[in-house]
């Protein structure tokens, strides 16, 4: 029997992929927006306890290829104790070619390009990091435990290991107040972070968060309707020239008012004509029943 703690997050592209949940919750759980782990009390699961429940799930899926290990915070494990984790999942999965999880910011501040290397060469390859906003007073505000230094200081880290990061941008954010620092600090943080992919949501704030959140700000959080939003992202597409790799940029989210794909900088033009297209009434945006609001 499959022993998962409910509820149970995975990001869109690992929807086909075996999940491991090797810890229970998220370390850090404090993100004003986030209600995704607010019911859970952060605990590394036991040997014992996560053994026999990788166990049932390779006798369920002995053919898996990739796994994702959950819950919002694998990564902040030990080191050695990771090692122990993937050794296992390549000794009893023989066709196991990735393995992925998420990354808070304080994982990769903590951990040093040596073991981040180590991870690396045991199969952890890609990671899955909440950027939110390069704005330095948004992230105080949202309670996101970094800053936009100590983030492109860890996204290098990662990088020089040989890891694919797939990061996220949060539209909305800001509100119609803040809304052109939030993207103007996030402009400047990716074109100095290596990232290999980049998303954009649009905010959503389960009714468990949201006095919270709203209470950060003074002047009251007004927030960004559809239109807004996609003004939002054509101004970090149209200042987003120069990052220091291409990234394949999405915007598939079920959040999102208008689904984007393309690469960047190349289809800069093309992501900026079909924005365009929606502004103007010419193209269609995601109807609300659709995207999950």
């Amino acid at each position: 029997m499959l022993d998962y703690h409910p509820p149970l997050y995975r990001p869109p592209s690992e929807g086909q992929n075996l999940i491991i949940q090797a810890t229970i919750g998220c370390s850090f759980n404090r993100c004003r927006f986030c209600s995704m782990y607010r019911s859970k009390s952060f605990r590394p699961r036991p040997w014992p306890e996560l053994k026999a429940h990788m166990d049932a799930a390779i006798a369920d899926w002995p053919d898996a290829t990739r796994v994702f290990l959950a819950d919002g915070d694998a990564l902040t494990l030990p080191t050695d104790e990771l090692l122990r984790i993937l050794d296992y999942l390549q000794t009893h999965l023989p066709g196991l070619t990735r393995v992925s999880s998420y990354a808070l910011p304080a994982n990769l501040r903590k951990k040093s390009v040596t073991e981040l290397e180590r991870l690396s060469a045991a199969r952890l390859t890609l990671l899955y990091y909440g950027i939110e906003t390069g704005a330095p007073a948004l992230l105080k505000r949202i309670t996101k435990g970094a800053t936009p230094d100590g983030m492109v200081d860890g996204l290098n880290k990662a990088a020089q290991a040989g890891m694919k990061v797939s990061a996220t941008v949060v539209l909305g954010l800001g509100g119609a107040n803040h809304w052109q620092e939030h993207i103007d600090g996030t402009v400047e943080l990716l074109q100095r972070a290596p990232l290999s992919y980049l998303s954009t949501l649009q905010l959503y704030l389960e009714e468990s968060v949201r006095d919270d959140f709203l209470a950060a700000f003074d002047p009251p959080f007004i927030a960004q309707d559809d239109i807004a939003i996609l003004r939002e992202q054509h101004r970090l597409i149209d200042a987003l020239t120069d990052p220091p790799q291409r990234l394949i940029f999405r915007s598939n989210h079920a959040s999102n008012a208008l689904a984007l794909a393309g690469n960047l900088p190349r289809d800069r033009d093309k992501l900026l004509a079909q924005i365009d297209a929606a502004l103007s009434g010419d193209a269609p945006l995601r109807p609300a029943y659709l995207r999950g609001l």
